[in-house]
């Protein structure tokens, strides 16, 4: 007796041979079916309809202390917060969150289930009964006590004074001016109506020690830092850069009938950055000490000083406009005497972002410093002497160190993450331990996968989660001594997932544009795959050089961000499509010589390499079809990424959806655009520059954009409008009123967003008909 799902596949086939037997060979369709409105439902509706099938999938553990941490883990239905004691046997709920999610529900305005509280993570209060989390854009407070309540929270006392992409200080608004205590408790230093001022608090008296500040250069209140024995402090000086303000238009506000304008502090490249230059006051003298500034004059920025434990020198790191040189600066406490203890140089740039220039103190003094550096061509840890300058290399070899995690000086060790050293996919992260000295380098998390470790506040313990794209998540508590597995706290089941229909996205790598550089990409297939169909190729691409990009991890739920995770990719590959992620040249975690090109070369995005790629794969599989051309979307620099796609390489790539994009480098943010296409302003900016190159587009084009996007200008997406009309080209425009730079993603309205997507590349690039979506009531 044959069943019913063998009974169809033989008539399917049946059918299929009969139909093929009227036709000639070559008019045979392999193509995928048309997508009705039900499958698009089925699409839109795909997060919602896996997002729970899960249990014991859990994040990165937080340590309460020594012996406490606590974690988010999956369960039927929703998320538990949980938290465990070492040795303990099993977890306990963290608080009851069926009533805080009836605490909340009036707060919020809406209903909420206590097992999908509308936060992944939190805060808790020193007593531990109440917690703090982000919602709605805002924070929250919840008492946990014999009563829950929940009301808006902000933290006391003034804030900071804004930053404009962390370069040009908000004059707009008022400084926090709050004196700042010395450490021994007896005075304090503050900055009033441009004048330096020091209280003594045993009979309130006041010293004025400057009052030479002025509007074009005053010090900053916020910036007071005092040494450890208090017998000086320092205070930043600034000259300020430009207030560039860009000008939005709220065309629809849903709280009142007439537009509204908003203005943001927005430098964009070129423009005046504040100038800090550190002063020392001597408080028994009230002497001032200048620092000269010879080693630093021509900052983007200079961290933080601070004071050695010792209060003899003071340090920060020099980040020189155009992002060349780095240089760190250590300051004479007593004579304002400065001198660069180690400098990193570049014909290209110094990669500044995230952690990679950090730098940690070993001693007292300074005399030994922990430091990262790219000058054997991979990310490495040294060790420089304080004193003499001199670097001893800690770690070498083709891969990357990309954080250091803990400096642990009572046993003379190093933490820190890098990626590549084992064995297969070389942006898996791994975690690491190594001596001070060079020696006794130990591996950290064993198994092949994405590790997110956190160590104990007592060097003890540390909780390794890890996953892979097809193994879910592991928890496990090891020894920080010898990382031997003490417990496996939780291991993930997403057996009902895979039953649902999901496929764990495959893991392809091909050789590179130079023939031989592997390039590593996934690829997402449709959940009722047919290997003797021929699929149209999408791109989802984000090439932003600030990091590598393609999801390693196992948890496909991820908000969708710039890139689309991997249900965005898999909810558009359910239409007919195959859907792929690269990483190509040009982005982070590989070797310099893989980042620089991306050096005034943003245009390139890795397009050579992305294309090589693809058609190795289509070379492998018959069913991976770019006969068509290749469709691409991305969101902000993958917005650009995707409009390059049709201007720079029209005959590969052929129907393109771009949001919010920062299409010409020039109109938008200062810091993440002078990082790679350098400092002054140049002809490279306009080479990359989607505006620019506009009459070069070829195939469809639809740009997407939220018109608050507080991010990238959205006036950068209205002159890309522009010159396509001068240059007589056809494209869509989508401008979604009162959204900012997660339209679509992760603002409102995601779903009609998704849609008009799917629409796109289903008429452009499956070349079939979509639903009449208008003629619905």
């Amino acid at each position: 007796m044959l069943r019913s799902g063998t009974i169809h596949r033989h008539l399917r086939g049946w059918l299929l041979a009969l139909s093929c037997a009227s036709l000639p060979a070559f008019a045979q369709d392999t193509a995928p079916p048309t997508p009705d409105e039900a499958a698009f439902a089925r699409s839109l509706q795909l997060r919602e309809q896996w997002m729970y099938l899960t249990t014991g999938l859990a994040g990165p553990a937080t340590w309460i202390d020594g012996e406490r941490y606590r974690y988010r883990r999956t369960a039927p239905g929703g998320f538990e917060f949980v938290v465990r004691r070492v040795g303990q046997a099993q977890a306990e709920a963290a608080f009851d969150q069926v009533r805080l999610a009836t605490a909340l529900s009036p707060l919020l305005g809406r209903g909420v289930d206590g097992r999908r509280l509308p936060f992944a993570d939190y805060e808790m209060d020193k007593d531990g009964k109440a917690l703090r989390a982000w919602v709605d854009n805002a924070w929250v407070r919840c008492e946990l006590g014999a009563e829950y309540r929940c009301a808006r929270w902000s933290e006391s006392g003034p804030s900071p004074r804004p930053r404009g992409w962390g370069v040009v200080r908000d004059l707009s608004v008022a400084a926090d001016a709050t004196p700042q205590r010395s450490p021994d408790g007896r005075m304090e230093a503050f900055v009033r109506d441009g004048s330096v001022l020091l209280r003594t608090l045993a009979d309130g008296s006041s010293r004025v020690l400057a009052r030479d500040g002025a509007d074009n250069d005053f010090y900053d209140p916020e910036s007071i830092v005092w040494s450890p024995d208090s017998s000086r402090f320092l205070v930043l000086r600034v000259k300020p850069g430009d207030a560039r303000r860009v000008t939005r238009v709220e065309t629809s506000p849903r709280d009142q009938v007439q537009p509204r304008v908003r203005t943001q502090l927005y430098p964009k490249p070129g423009d005046a950055v504040d100038i800090d230059r550190p002063v020392i006051f001597e408080v028994a003298s009230g002497r001032r000490v200048e620092v000269p500034t010879a080693l630093f004059p021509n900052p983007y920025e200079i961290s933080a000083p601070q004071f050695r434990a010792d209060s003899r020198t003071l340090a920060f790191r020099y980040t020189e406009r155009g992002f060349q040189r780095v240089r760190l600066i250590e300051v004479d406490a007593h004579t304002g005497a400065a001198r660069s203890v180690v400098e990193e140089r570049s014909d290209t740039f110094v990669n500044s972002w995230w952690q990679r220039a950090d730098f940690h103190d070993v001693g007292r003094r300074g005399e030994r410093i922990v430091w990262m550096s790219e000058r054997d061509g991979w990310n490495h840890l040294y060790v420089v002497d304080g004193r003499s300058g001199r670097l001893r290399q800690l770690t070498r070899g083709p891969w990357a160190v990309r954080q250091i995690v803990k400096v642990d000086e009572a046993r003379g060790q190093i933490w820190f993450a890098a990626n590549g050293r084992e064995p297969g996919d070389p942006y898996l992260q791994h975690f690491y331990r190594i001596d001070l000295d060079g020696r006794n380098l130990v591996h950290m998390t064993p198994g092949e996968g994405w590790h997110e470790l956190s160590l104990s506040p007592d060097m003890a313990h540390y909780v390794d989660t890890w996953s892979r794209l097809d193994q879910p998540n592991v928890t496990e508590l090891r020894d920080a001594r010898d990382g031997r597995l003490l417990d496996t706290l939780e291991r993930g089941d997403a057996s009902a997932l895979f039953a649902a229909g999901y496929r764990a996205p495959e893991t392809f790598s091909a050789p590179g544009r130079d023939g031989k550089t592997p390039i590593w990409g996934l690829v997402v297939r449709p959940t009722h795959y047919d290997p003797s169909r021929r699929y149209p190729v999408i791109e989802s691409i984000y090439a932003g050089p600030h990091d590598s990009h393609v999801q390693k991890k196992f948890w496909p739920f991820d908000n969708q961000s710039s890139n689309e995770r991997l249900i965005g990719a898999q909810a558009l590959a359910d239409l007919g499509f195959i859907v792929v992620q690269i990483d190509g040249m040009g982005t982070m975690n590989r070797s310099k010589a893989f980042h620089d090109v991306a050096w005034k070369n943003l245009g390139d995005a890795g397009f050579p390499d992305r294309i090589a790629w693809h058609k190795a794969m289509a070379a492998r599989d018959p069913s991976y079809d770019i006969s068509g051309g290749v469709g691409v979307y991305g969101a902000s620099a993958g917005g650009q990424n995707a409009l390059n796609a049709l201007e720079f390489h029209p005959e590969f790539y052929t129907v393109a959806v771009a949001y919010n994009g920062c299409y010409d480098n020039r109109m938008d943010k200062l810091s993440w655009n002078e990082q790679w296409m350098g400092w002054p302003v140049d002809e490279s900016y306009a080479r990359a520059s989607g505006v620019d190159n506009a009459h070069r587009l070829r195939g469809q084009l639809l740009l997407i954009v939220g018109e608050q996007d507080e991010n990238v200008d959205p006036a950068s997406t209205y002159q890309v409008a522009d010159a396509l009309i001068r240059a007589g080209k056809d494209f869509d425009l989508l401008t979604v009123p009162g959204t900012g730079h997660g339209v679509g993603r992760s603002q409102e309205p995601i779903d009609y967003i998704q849609r008009r997507k799917f629409d796109f590349f289903v008429r452009h690039l499956l070349k079939r008909p979509t639903p009449a979506w208008n003629a619905r009531d």
